[in-house]
This record gives C-alpha cells, structure tokens and sequence, in this order.
C-alpha cells in the first residue's frame, strides 16, 4: 500500500493552527462549499452531526478556538481519526471519529 499526501495543504500549518486555536487559520482551510461531519457518543455513525459550507464550519471552530482547552497534534492517532477530502488544496469533505471515557 502505498502512501499519499495531499501535495496543496500545509500540513505542518494546519498542526500549528489547531494546536494555537487560530479561528482564522483554520477558516482558511476550508473551501465555501465544505462539508463536515462529527461522529462520537452522542453523534453516532448512523446520525452524525453534519455542518454544510464553511459559515457552519466556522461558528464550530469559533466556539473550540474559544474554549479554555489545549490540542496537540502528533503523528499517532489514538483515540480520535480525522480525514480530510481536498479539491484544489481546499478541505471539501472532513470526517472526525472522537471517543473518550467519562
């Protein structure tokens, strides 16, 4: 199986805009048309959340960047997965997978 990599996204930009919650940044990642979905405990896989363009988009990472939380981005996945579609070095479909204990 071989690897591939989105040539167009800055990968090591998008780590450094999660990890310092820069809403602007992470805005820029996406295209007008992008789709989101979030799967976890209360959004399971059969009923997803699903966020249509990027305005819905937006007022999602306005309310993370907002919040008094820290991310770290490293090259393991552990207990969430993110996958990203691309067009034209845009993010147009974007999938997360979240599980934590309570």
């Amino acid at each position: 199986m071989t690897e591939q990599m989105a040539p167009s996204l800055d990968f090591e930009a998008m780590r450094h805009a999660i990890e310092e919650s820069d809403y602007d940044a992470l805005v820029a990642f996406y295209a007008d048309d992008a789709e989101m979905r979030m799967v976890n405990k209360n959004t399971t896989p059969s009923s997803p959340m699903v966020l249509h363009g990027k305005e819905e988009i937006s007022e999602l990472l306005r309310d993370v960047c907002g919040r008094a939380m820290t991310h770290h981005v490293e090259d393991e996945v552990v207990l969430g997965a993110t996958t990203l579609e691309l067009q034209g070095g845009m993010i147009v479909r974007q999938t997360n997978i979240e599980a934590w204990d309570e």
